[in-house]
């Protein structure tokens, strides 16, 4: 068992919005699959889609892979994208379809903090039967995958919708006629050992389960039971569709997700960079920020960075407590550690986000009995000096 390389196809100009990867269902190419929809999504995201192994522009597998390991395949395949766009330690929505979204549910149980929202299409916790998945692999190892195309043309699209739409349903079973068999198959194999099912409580991200109504491979109750089963999940079921919404139902997709991704959005790190240094500057003042000695030179301009997006653009960008909250905390943790330097600045950041001085005198005082009377003698030496230094009279 090895981990897979992924390769995978802009579905999108870059531009500045976040990145959304959309994964493929067995036998499909991303492109083949979510290139109608992906179109309506481009205005708000940098639309990017993967390919399994042995599919689309993924090579084939060498060896065989599990779940797991074909989720690790994938996050490195947004990594490296990630890392294009100068956003090496960014998240990303995800969207995907049968075991593209069996592969977003391994991602959200292995790599939360990567994930910021995902929507999950016609897939499960756990998807058909071992027995099953062995018999397909087998079937196509010995007669390649144009076997499965009959079987996949009833399965895969709602009565009508290949009369209907005859170039996509068309472009969709082709691309599962030039399917590598050992990449096929080695799919089959993963899926057959996947099951999650007891492991759905630990997800927090926000999950969007979309069924389609006629789908007899992924049923509504296999995504019912992910909406249910996360702990912040909700199940749409789309009528006239089977098990490839994104081409059936491009429209309708795209609506839904684009309503789940702007309830649950996704920062960039050029966005949170944005907001630090706004918020940095209402705290600190033009003064400070502006200071010749504040100018970050070429050595310290990554740490400055860092600061910016994750101090300011990161936490104190949050809505949970309010900037006079927020100094209250930062003086005592202050304080606690001896950062006199850093006191001092934030003395004034506190008069600047509404503390007064008593407040200020009551916080300083309150840590002498948890950081103890040297710790707080010396704060407020430190603050008092400020003080005075701001023409504040005492």
């Amino acid at each position: 068992m090895s981990v897979p390389v992924i390769d995978g196809v802009e579905l999108s100009e870059a531009g500045n919005g976040p990145l959304l990867l959309l994964g493929p269902s067995l036998g499909t190419s991303a492109t083949a699959l979510w290139e109608r929809c992906a179109a309506l999504l481009t205005d708000d995201h940098h639309v990017v889609g993967w390919d399994l192994p042995g599919h689309g522009r993924s090579v084939a597998p060498e060896d065989g892979f599990t779940m797991g390991e074909l989720a690790q395949g994938v996050l490195a395949f947004a990594e490296r994208t990630l890392r294009a766009r100068g956003e090496a330690t960014g998240t990303f929505a995800y969207a995907g379809v049968s075991v593209g979204g069996a592969v977003g549910l391994q991602l959200l149980l292995d790599a939360p903090e990567r994930v910021a929202a995902a929507a999950l299409l016609a897939t499960g916790a756990r998807i058909g039967t071992p027995d099953g998945w062995h018999e397909r692999a087998a079937m196509v190892r010995a007669f390649g995958t144009a076997t499965m195309v009959e079987g996949s043309a009833k399965r895969w699209f709602a009565p009508g919708f290949v009369e209907r739409e005859p170039e996509v349903g068309g472009a969709l079973l082709a691309s599962l006629e030039e399917t590598d068999a050992a990449g096929y198959a080695a799919v089959c194999k993963a899926l057959a050992a996947y099951d999650v099912r007891d492991r759905l409580a630990t997800v927090r991200v926000p999950v969007l389960a979309v069924a389609g109504a006629t789908d007899e491979s992924t049923p509504p109750s296999d995504l019912e039971v992910i909406a249910s089963g996360v702990a912040d999940g909700r199940v749409v079921v789309l009528d006239d569709v089977a098990h490839l919404a994104p081409a059936e139902a491009p429209v309708a997709v795209a609506d839904l997700l684009r309503s789940h991704l702007r309830q649950t959005a996704v920062i960039t790190e050029s966005q949170r960079a944005a907001a630090g240094a706004t918020v940095r500057r209402q705290v600190l003042g033009d003064e400070h920020v502006d200071g010749a000695g504040d100018a970050p030179s070429s050595f310290t301009r990554d740490f400055e960075d860092l600061v910016t997006q994750f101090a300011w653009g990161s936490v104190w960008s949050r809505p949970g407590l309010d900037r006079r909250s927020r100094s209250l905390v930062a003086l005592g943790a202050l304080v606690a550690e001896g950062h006199h330097d850093e006191l001092a600045t934030h003395v004034r950041a506190a008069l600047r986000n509404g503390v007064s001085v008593e407040e200020l005198a009551e916080a300083l005082l309150q840590t002498a009995v948890h950081s103890g009377m040297p710790a707080a003698a010396a704060a407020f030496r430190v603050a008092q000096d400020t003080l005075r230094a701001e023409g504040v009279a005492l």
